[in-house]
């Protein structure tokens, strides 16, 4: 029986998977919380969200070792693929040794003052790359990406020399590899989230790193997405409880890898994915650059058009803290369970429209426009109540996921016809489900296994082993319920 095993370094979570490539079942699964977080809740106001990269090593470590004991006896484990979140950034020395904590995409250090005149960071950032930089760089520079962080960093003196900047996902399989303390590599898919990749050229911008005053050997060398790394080395094979000698592929950046992952048939389909943030994306061309969209290379042909930073879990756990609050505050009520299942079903007990309530549930603004806040309107003494809010937070979200859905079809001029979902914040709330099909106008397929990013590591690193001829073979694997 051959295994494919994979792990997905995410930002509440960490799993890894065990897929048999002749039926495409997840025979092991282990996942766990993501607890590497370093920074305190009252760093610099919440502006900060620094991370311990060793732990998150740990984690991953253990993620995997787990999945490898749980396969059946005698299989043959023919890859390992690695995923994990995009544009935050660590650096490492020439020893592949961390020499900085993970700042990861949360980071709101670019709205600090510049140091060398007015405005933010940020702003100064954007000012000095141009306006002809989206075009080129498939997205906009913004909090959190490698471009923005790495330019804070310099300005403030603290970028060491020789140290190479790097993505978790990318450190972790280099650790894997034969050539552990060789620096890490990257591919398209992950350099395309740190606002410093030229799209169209396949190359680091040469532009926007010299604007920014960068040192261009600070980047790490492009490798193509899922080609073999190296192979598993004899030390982390030991600490795994694995053969050394495992092809290890190059990382895939966590939105791509969530769409190969979920995604039969690329050319109909659009994915809604909502898990911590949440985004809308399509495989097709964009005819026309647009201030909405992201273009996000694509190792399976062409580019996926992003609707990227919609309202995901992270909102949805701000109203949650709210209504915690009001129990606290009110009644003295103090509880560590979660809310969101009993939000959920006063949702579902509200009929579809909320009584006329109305709800834009972005607390923290769209990629777009960060400085969108949630709101209520059509209040009455009918719909004033906590399940009629839930109601209207969860609809809201549909008309901004639908949104996003005629941003991307009018800028490639294409229209889908089959509505796949993904991401626990899918998966989990029922009423949502139901609120973003009825909204799309389209039956919501979801596939099978859960651990939509890691899957489609699998499949990456199946096609980089050789174990699948391409892509289009290796989808064949994806199940929808």
């Amino acid at each position: 029986m051959s295994m494919i095993l994979s792990v997905d370094l995410g930002t509440t979570s960490i799993t890894a998977i065990a897929v048999d490539t002749s039926s495409g079942d997840i025979v092991a699964l282990h996942t766990t919380r993501n607890d590497g977080s370093s920074a305190s809740p009252s760093d610099n106001n919440n502006s900060r969200s620094e991370w311990d990269t060793r732990r998150i090593l740990e984690l991953g470590f253990d993620s995997l070792r787990e999945v490898g004991a749980r396969i059946p006896p005698n299989s043959d484990v023919a890859a390992i693929g690695v995923t994990g979140q995009q544009h935050g950034m660590l650096l490492v020395d020439e020893r592949n040794v961390p020499v900085s904590p993970l700042i990861n995409w949360q980071d709101r250090r670019g709205d600090d003052p510049y140091l060398h005149g007015a405005g933010t960071f940020i702003e100064n950032a954007l000012n000095l790359v141009g306006n002809d930089a989206r075009q080129r760089n498939g997205c906009r520079l913004a909090n959190g990406y490698m471009g923005l962080t790495l330019f804070w960093l310099q300005s403030h003196e603290l970028l060491p020399t020789d140290a190479t900047a790097t993505f978790v996902a990318d450190y972790f399989a280099s650790v894997l590899t034969e050539h552990a303390a060789g620096r890490p590599v990257t591919d398209p898919t992950n350099a395309a989230g740190s606002g410093l990749f030229n799209v169209g050229a396949g190359d680091w911008d040469a532009e926007s790193i010299e604007a920014l005053d960068l040192p261009r050997d600070i980047l790490p060398e492009l490798r193509q997405s899922g080609e073999v790394l190296g192979r598993l080395n004899p030390a982390a094979a030991e600490s795994l409880g694995l053969t050394a000698g495992i092809p290890v592929c190059v990382a895939i950046g966590d939105h791509q890898a969530s769409f190969f992952g979920s995604i039969a048939d690329p050319t109909e389909s659009v994915l809604v994915n909502i898990g911590t943030g949440g985004q809308v994306a399509a495989r097709c061309d964009l005819l026309e650059p647009h201030a909405e969209l992201e273009v996000r290379p694509f190792p399976w042909g062409g580019d996926l058009l992003v609707c990227a930073g919609l309202g995901g879990g992270r909102n949805y756990a701000t109203l949650e803290s709210f209504f915690r609050d009001v129990g606290e505050q009110l009644f003295g009520i103090q509880s560590g369970e979660s809310l969101l299942a009993r939000m959920n079903e006063l949702a579902g007990q509200v009929p579809s429209g909320a009584d006329g309530l109305e709800c834009n549930p972005l607390f923290f603004g769209t990629r777009a426009d960060p400085e969108l806040r949630a709101s209520w309107r059509e209040i009455s003494t009918k719909n004033f109540s906590p399940a009629h809010f839930v109601r209207a937070f969860l609809e809201g979200t549909a008309v901004q996921f639908f949104r996003g859905l005629q941003i991307v079809e009018q800028a490639s001029e294409k229209s889908f016809t089959k509505l796949i979902g993904a991401g626990n914040g899918v998966r989990e709330n029922d009423v949502l489900r139901t609120c973003l099909a009825e909204k799309f106008a389209l039956p919501m397929s979801i596939p099978r296994h859960r651990e939509e990013a890691a899957f489609g590591a699998a499949l990456l690193a199946a096609v980089g082993a050789g174990v699948f001829p391409d892509f289009e073979t290796a989808a064949r694997l994806i199940r929808y319920d």
